[in-house]
């Protein structure tokens, strides 16, 4: 089954190879294999595997490699079967049996009654397919994962983790609260050098059950934020660009959201690529894994610095 392109990941989540993993593409395409995506059975809620990132059929390859860097791709699958459906199909049984025999159906044997339920209607049920990319930047001992979500990535990582055996990773960390950073630079209405502010944050207040503030389309230099910022608030979410390359949001726990390519490099790429669609797939992949060479050491150090735990 063909998994499309990401073409330019919209999401990041970074995390740091803790110790020296040698990667080989050969090595990785063979490893992945021995957990490959695949449909779900009647019986089963879900599946998890790997999938060709680029291209369809089983000739495609697991792993796409481009210069030193390499792109992954996992694939669930699961059967939705709606909460509501199953609980009205639990509630007429229990009321049924009730009726019929006259006595009280109690929780255990109401849990045994819901798993029969569940198992007569998954093979009935809808369907869901979802991907989740990633890419492996060797020389710098970077993994990127192509989602907000750790769960999600965390679901591609320790299935990675379980095919190749070893997986020593965590998520980046920074010397420096990122709110702190951000704060400061949307009092000082200015960023790091080569990030720009744009129009867009979000204001935390610092105590318990404080409120919360999203701006859009907002001057960010104006009084009514520096008002906001002088009762305490936190700039927890803030919208950035970098040189004139991207546009990204980046939060307080470090994860980069609705990247934004600008449009000279994708047409960069798609001149690269010329008319073959995975040659453009190709190209675009490239060129945005050099400009997060670029671009993520770049916004580590300004925002402090990565911090290295002791013992590493």
């Amino acid at each position: 089954m063909e998994i499309a392109s990401p073409m330019w990941f919209r999401n990041l989540l970074v995390y740091r190879l803790t110790q020296d993993v040698p990667f080989n593409a050969e090595t990785l395409e063979a490893t992945l294999a021995a957990k490959p995506a695949r449909p779900c059975a009647s019986q089963e809620l879900a599946t998890y595997g790997f999938a060709a990132p680029f291209g369809k059929g089983e000739d495609a390859p697991l792993v796409h490699a481009s210069q030193e860097f390499l792109l992954i791709a996992a694939r669930k699958e699961e059967r939705i079967l709606p909460g509501s459906v199953v609980r009205d199909a639990l509630q007429e049984k229990v009321e049924e049996i009730e009726a019929e025999q006259m006595r009280k159906v109690y929780k255990k044997e109401r849990e045994r009654i819901k798993e029969d339920i569940v198992q007569t209607f998954l093979p009935r049920a809808f369907i869901r397919r979802s991907s989740t990319f990633a890419a492996i930047m060797p020389r710098q001992g970077l993994i990127l994962v192509d989602t907000a979500s750790a769960k999600k990535a965390e679901d591609l990582l320790s299935t990675l983790r379980e095919a190749i055996g070893s997986l020593p990773v965590r998520p980046l960390g920074v010397k420096v609260a990122p709110s702190a950073t951000l704060t400061g630079w949307v009092k000082a209405q200015q960023a790091a050098a080569d990030f720009h502010l744009l129009d867009e944050c979000e204001l935390r207040d610092t105590h318990e059950d404080g409120g919360v503030v999203r701006c859009k389309r907002q001057d960010l230099t104006g009084e009514e934020i520096q008002l906001h910022l002088s009762t305490g608030k936190q700039v927890t979410q803030l919208a950035l660009a970098w040189q004139d390359k991207l546009t990204f949001v980046i939060d307080d726990k470090l994860a980069i959201k609705r990247l934004r390519f600008e449009d000279l490099l994708q047409e960069q790429a798609a001149q690269d690529g010329g008319d073959d669609a995975l040659a453009q797939m190709d190209a675009s992949f490239t060129l945005m894994m050099l400009t997060f060479a670029e671009y993520l050491p770049a916004l580590f150090e300004a925002l402090g610095g990565e911090e290295i735990p002791q013992g590493l």
